[in-house]
C-alpha cells in the first residue's frame, strides 16, 4: 500500500474497475459527486480542498478491494458530519448499509459532554459498538485514521501528539487484532514519529547509514536458501523484509538494547503453495543453520487469535550472525497483510457482509466489547477496560480438553474462570495450573494448562476485586457484591447525596424529589430511584457528579447573571478617561488596524501568549475581566477549556504593517554546517531573527530553537517549508506555549 501517492477520483473508480463490474464502479462514482458536491467550499489544515481526503480514504478501502457500499462510505464518511447533508439523505440516496456505516464513523455532538476526554470515549464506544454490528464501520475508520496519520504534519504540535497516542493506543491495536498488518505498521511508525521524533529520526538515519550492509548480507543469504532448497522441486517466492521502526523501537526499549547490537533488522520471508511444503522448507533451513533456542514459533499448528499463521524461526545465518526466516503459505501471507479484511473483501457477484453472526474467530474481539459493554458504568470506563483487556499484550492458555484461550498478559486463573463464564468465575474454589495446585493470584503464562476447581455452594470472596487483572472480571464480581449489598448501598447513596447537598447550603428536599431526580436518571440510564441511589452508594457514580448535574440549571442561570454584569462592567471601563497612554494608545492601534471585534468599538485588545496567532490563522476573542479581550487561535486548546459564553467573534483588520514573532523548533541529523544552513535560509526570508537556541542530545540527533518575526501565515508556511527540504532536517514545528 502506498504511503506516499495522491489518488485522485478517476484513480479510485480505475481501481474498483480493476475488481468490479460497471454497475458498481458507477455507484461509487455517485457517491464521490454527493460528497464533492457537498464539500466543495471546505479547507484542510493543509489548505488543499477538503475532497481529497475522502478521495483518500475510499482509495485505501479499494486496495484493500473492499465491496462497493464500503468504498462509496469511504467517500461519504464525513458528510453527517460536516456539512447539511443528514443520514436519512444518505439512508435514501445509498441504502441502509452505507448510511449505517456513515452513522458509525460519525461524531457525537461535543455539546453533549462536560470535557473532551468525555467526548473522546464517548466517540469511541459509539464507533465500536457500530463496527460490532458490522464490521465494515472499523475498516472505514481505520482508512480514514491511516490519512489524517499521514498527512498530520499540518496540525500543531499538541494536537498532532494527541492524535498520534490515539492512534498509538487504540487504531493501532485494533488493526493489530483484527490481523491488518499492513495499516498496524504504518500507524505504529507514524504515531512514534510525532510521539518520539528524536528516535524516530535516529532509527531511520541508523538504518539508512547500515543498509547497503544489511542489504548484501540478506542477498546472500537468499542466494544460499535459493541454492539449498532447490532440491525440493517446490514453487515459492522469497525475498528480504525490513523490520519497521515502531518494532525496533520496541526491541530497544524492552530488552535495553543500542541499535548496534540489534542483527534481525531484516527478516527472510519464503512463501509456498501447501501447509506440508512449509514444513518441509522448515526442515531444510534447519538443515542448512543450527536453530536457536527458544526462537522457533509454530503459528500454522497454534495461529494467533487475529488468524495470523506463519512458522517463524531464528538461525545462526551467514557470517554467525542470527537470521529470522518466516515460512507461510500465499493464503496465509494475505490474511497476515489484510487480516479480517482477506475473508471478506468483495468478489464479484457475492458481496459479503459481516457481523456478529459470522463464525470468523477475528470477529471474537467485538464479542468482548460487547460484554464489555454491558458491564461498564460510562463510556470512559468503557474505554479503559477495552484497552486493558483487549488491546493489551495477550497470553494463551489451554483447557484440559486442549481449548486455547486467549487473556492480556498479566491475567491470573480468575480472570480466565470469569471468561469463560459467570457463574464458572463465581463457584471457583482453586486451580490446578499444568497439574499442580497453584494460589488464585498466580500470572498465567504462555501455553499454561489451566484446570478450575469449582463447588456449587462456593461464593466470591471480596478480596478477588484487587487479585484479578482485566476489567470484565472486576466488573462481575462487583456486580455480584452490588447485588448482595443494594439494600446498604441505596441507604449510604442517599446520605452521601444528602451530606453533599448540605455542604453546598442546599436543601436535599428540594433536589431529592422525583421531578429532580429525572434528570440524573436520564443521564445516567438508570431506571429507577434506588438504583441511581444503589450506584453512588456502592461507588460506581460520585456524589459530587451526581449534585452538579441536579443543581446545573440553577448554576447556569447564575453564571448568565454574573457574565452579563461583567460585560456590562467591562464596557463601563472602556468608554471611562484611562490614566495609562499606553493602554489607550494600544486599544487605539488595535481597533483602528490590527483586530475588529464584530460590534464592539471600544475594547482593549491583547495577543494571546499561549497560542502567538498571525494573520491568516482563525482567530476569536475571549472577555477577560477588566483586560478587555484577549485574541486566541480558534484551535487553541486553551479554548476548549474556557466557558463558550465568553468567546466573541474576531476578525483581523489592517495587518500590512505588522509583523508577528513565532517560536519553530526544528529536528535533524548534527552534521556540519547544518545550523549555519538553517540560519541563512532564515535570514533570506524574514527581517528579523530574534532568538536562536540549540542543543545536541546523546544521540547526535540537534534540536534548534528560533524566533522569527513574520507577516502572516502564508509566509510562515513557506519559511517552514524551505527549512523543511534543507538536507538532514526531519521535521519542523511551530511552537505553541
Amino acid at each position: 500500500m502506498s504511503k506516499e501517492k495522491v489518488y485522485t477520483a478517476q484513480e479510485v473508480f480505475d481501481l474498483c474497475a480493476t475488481y468490479m463490474n460497471q454497475r458498481h464502479v458507477d455507484y461509487i462514482k455517485k457517491a464521490y459527486e454527493m460528497a464533492a458536491y457537498v464539500q466543495h467550499d471546505q479547507k484542510r489544515a493543509s489548505g488543499e480542498a477538503y475532497i481529497v481526503h475522502p478521495t483518500q480514504v475510499a482509495a485505501i478501502l479499494a486496495q484493500l478491494k473492499m465491496d462497493p457500499d464500503t468504498v462509496s462510505a469511504g467517500f461519504l464518511h464525513d458528510v453527517v458530519e460536516d456539512t447539511k447533508v443528514t443520514s436519512a439523505d444518505v439512508r435514501e440516496l445509498f441504502g441502509d448499509d452505507v448510511a449505517n456505516i456513515v452513522e458509525g464513523v460519525t461524531k457525537i455532538s461535543k455539546y453533549k459532554y462536560d470535557s473532551h476526554q468525555q467526548l473522546l470515549a464517548a466517540n469511541h464506544r459509539k464507533m465500536l459498538l457500530a463496527t460490532a454490528k458490522d464490521m465494515r464501520v472499523i475498516m472505514v475508520k481505520l482508512a480514514d485514521r491511516l490519512h489524517n496519520m499521514r498527512t498530520l504534519n499540518f496540525l500543531r504540535p499538541e494536537k498532532q501528539r494527541r492524535i498520534a497516542n490515539e492512534t498509538l493506543e487504540i487504531y493501532a491495536p485494533l488493526a493489530d487484532r483484527l490481523g491488518i498488518s499492513t495499516i498496524k505498521w504504518e500507524l505504529e511508525d507514524l504515531s512514534l514519529r510525532y510521539l518520539n521524533p528524536q528516535q524516530y529520526y535516529r532509527i531511520v538515519h541508523l538504518m539508512n547509514s547500515k543498509r547497503t550492509q544489511r542489504e548484501t548480507y540478506v542477498k546472500n543469504a537468499i542466494a544460499q536458501v535459493r541454492e539449498n532448497i532447490a532440491q525440493l522441486n517446490l514453487d515459492y517466492d522469497i525475498s528480504g523484509r525490513a523490520k519497521h521502526i515502531y518494532s525496533i523501537y520496541k526491541k530497544m526499549q524492552d530488552k535495553h538494547k543500542k541499535f548496534a547490537e540489534l542483527y534481525d533488522l531484516i527478516a527472510i520471508r519464503i512463501m509456498v503453495r501447501s501447509v506440508r511444503d512449509c514444513y518441509s522448507v522448515l526442515g531444510n533451513i534447519h538443515a542448512k543453520w543450527k536453530p536457536m533456542p527458544g526462537r522457533f514459533k509454530d503459528y500454522i499448528a497454534v495461529p494467533k487469535v487475529n488468524g495470523y499463521q506463519s512458522l517463524h524461526t531464528t538461525v545462526i545465518g551467514p557470517q554467525g550472525r542470527p537470521l529470522e526466516v518466516q515460512i507461510r503459505t500465499y493464503e496465509m501471507h494475505e490474511i497476515a497483510e489484510y487480516g479480517v479484511a482477506a475473508h471478506w473483501a468483495y468478489k464479484e457477484g457475492h458481496q459479503s457482509k459481516v457481523s456478529l453472526d459470522n463464525n470468523d474467530h477475528q470477529i471474537d474481539v467485538f464479542r468482548e466489547i460487547m460484554e464489555i459493554q454491558e458491564d461498564s458504568v460510562n463510556d470512559a470506563d468503557f474505554m479503559q477496560s477495552v484497552k486493558g483487556d483487549i488491546f493489551s499484550d495477550r497470553v494463551y492458555v489451554f483447557t484440559p480438553r486442549g481449548e486455547v484461550f486467549e487473556l492480556p498478559k498479566g491475567s491470573v486463573p480468575l480472570d480466565f474462570a470469569y471468561q469463560i463464564h459467570t457463574e464458572v468465575g463465581n463457584h471457583t474454589t482453586g486451580v490446578k495450573v499444568n497439574g499442580k495446585m497453584v494460589p488464585l493470584d498466580y500470572k498465567l503464562r504462555n501455553g499454561d494448562i489451566v484446570e478450575l476447581l469449582t463447588q456449587s455452594n462456593a461464593t466470591p470472596s471480596r478480596d478477588w476485586d484487587s487479585l484479578v487483572y482485566t476489567s470484565r472480571a472486576r466488573n462481575k464480581i462487583r456486580r455480584y457484591f452490588k447485588s448482595v449489598d443494594r439494600k446498604h448501598n441505596i441507604e449510604t447513596g442517599r446520605a452521601k447525596l444528602e451530606r453533599e447537598l448540605l455542604d453546598r447550603n442546599l436543601a436535599p428536599k428540594h433536589y431529592l424529589n422525583k421531578k429532580v431526580l429525572q434528570i440524573a436518571l436520564d443521564r445516567y440510564n438508570f431506571t429507577t430511584e434506588d438504583e441511581l441511589m444503589a450506584a453512588v452508594g456502592y461507588g460506581e457514580l460520585s456524589p459530587i457528579g451526581i449534585v452538579n448535574r441536579l443543581t446545573d440549571a440553577e448554576r447556569k442561570k447564575t453564571e448568565q447573571r454574573q457574565q452579563m454584569e461583567l460585560e456590562q462592567q467591562i464596557m463601563t471601563e472602556n468608554t471611562s478617561p484611562t490614566d495609562s497612554s499606553v493602554e489607550l494608545e494600544q486599544s487605539k492601534e488595535t481597533d483602528d488596524r490590527e483586530i475588529r471585534i464584530q460590534g464592539i468599538d471600544n475594547l482593549l485588545i491583547h495577543m494571546g501568549k499561549c497560542c502567538t496567532p498571525i494573520p491568516g490563522d482563525p482567530i476569536v476573542g475571549y472577555i477577560t475581566k477588566g483586560r478587555g479581550v484577549t485574541i486566541h487561535r480558534k484551535n487553541c486548546p486553551n479554548i476548549d477549556n474556557e466557558e463558550i459564553s465568553r468567546l466573541i467573534e474576531a476578525n483581523w483588520g489592517n495587518v500590512h504593517n505588522h509583523q508577528y514573532i513565532v517560536k519553530l523548533e526544528i529536528f535533524g541529523y548534527n552534521r556540519n554546517g547544518l545550523l549555519t544552513d538553517v540560519l541563512q535560509l532564515v535570514n533570506k526570508h524574514t527581517d528579523l531573527l530574534s532568538g536562536v537556541n540549540g542543543r545536541i542530545d546523546q544521540d547526535r540527533m540537534a534540536h534548534i530553537s528560533l524566533s522569527v518575526r513574520v507577516r502572516n501565515l502564508n509566509h510562515l508556511k513557506d519559511i517552514m517549508t524551505k527549512i523543511n527540504n534543507i538536507p538532514d532536517v526531519y521535521d519542523i514545528q511551530r511552537v505553541i506555549n
